[in-house]
């Protein structure tokens, strides 16, 4: 099956799989690029622990898929706190692995998070924004001497940014920076807001978008059985002038693991026709 070519899959929509096998079922279903996981926790595709030996390892296993990789996504702690000497030493190996990796497997972009797996600051708001935008501030700097783009997640319905409005105070601490946005619509819709109001917002540094449906509260539902309008969205990202790429996140709670391929065919077909 052929889908558009802007519109690549996670290996997060398969995570139950390990690493060939899931890049071998994305290959199968008709995809050509993907986004490569690295969530601990959420998607274990690329080993938390990174050393040069784990980063060959990953490189190989996607070298051999034959798939175009666009981003990693991935997760270098929480940046919303506060570290020692030792910790932020321990943070930038972490980071300059996952740059490696980045470039190894010709990726566009390393994506981090906005913040903890927590709504709750640390600190107050404003000093973790504050700490989230050094941090992404910094990485960005890292991946530029690598040649790799710097992405940040800004809206995540269970990270400290957690709706439009944090977003919006995170894009504002990164103007001036090259740090670009990644749009999820699921997070968007489960926090209650408008991916059309996102567009309008944040629509010169969006570099990548994230697919899933979602109702308010819940992120974790496949293309259709939610509230997301992805006609809607679509559009006004093509009215902004939006040329960048899209991926199914499926990372979805309301198939099995065996209906999975199917149901991300049914969502690439669906999405392909819209974008």
């Amino acid at each position: 099956m052929t889908f558009h070519p802007r519109l690549g899959c996670s290996t997060i929509s398969f995570r139950h799989q390990d690493l060939a096998t899931a890049l071998a079922t994305i290959a199968g279903l008709g995809f050509t690029e993907i986004d490569l996981g690295a969530l601990p926790g959420v998607c274990d595709h690329v080993p938390y622990v990174l050393d040069e030996k784990a980063v060959a390892a990953v490189a190989g296993t996607v070298a051999a898929s034959g798939l175009r990789v666009r981003s990693i996504n991935g997760d270098i702690g929480d940046l919303n706190r506060p570290l020692s000497a030792g910790d932020r030493a321990q943070r930038t190996r972490h980071l300059d692995m996952l740059l490696a990796l980045a470039g190894q497997t010709a990726a566009d972009a390393l994506v981090l998070p906005c913040g903890a797996l927590d709504n709750t600051p640390v600190r107050t708001l404003d000093q973790d924004l504050d700490l989230v935008a050094a941090a992404l501030t910094a990485a960005g700097e890292r991946a530029v001497d690598a040649g790799v783009g710097l992405w940040t997640e800004s809206l995540h319905f269970f990270r400290l940014c957690r709706d439009t409005e944090r977003a919006q105070q995170l894009t504002d601490r990164l103007a001036g920076t090259d740090v670009q946005v990644v749009m999820d619509f699921s997070h968007i819709v489960a926090s209650g807001g408008s991916p059309e109001d996102f567009v309008e917002r944040f629509h010169r540094r969006i570099a990548h978008v994230h697919l899933r449906d979602a109702v308010p509260g819940n992120i974790n539902l496949s293309i259709g059985n939610g509230q997301a309008d992805f006609a809607a969205g679509l559009k006004s990202l093509a009215d902004k002038g939006y040329t960048g790429h899209f991926s199914l996140e499926l990372e979805t709670r309301d198939v099995g693991h065996d209906e999975r391929p199917a149901a991300a065919a049914a969502a690439a077909a669906f999405i392909s026709d819209l974008i």
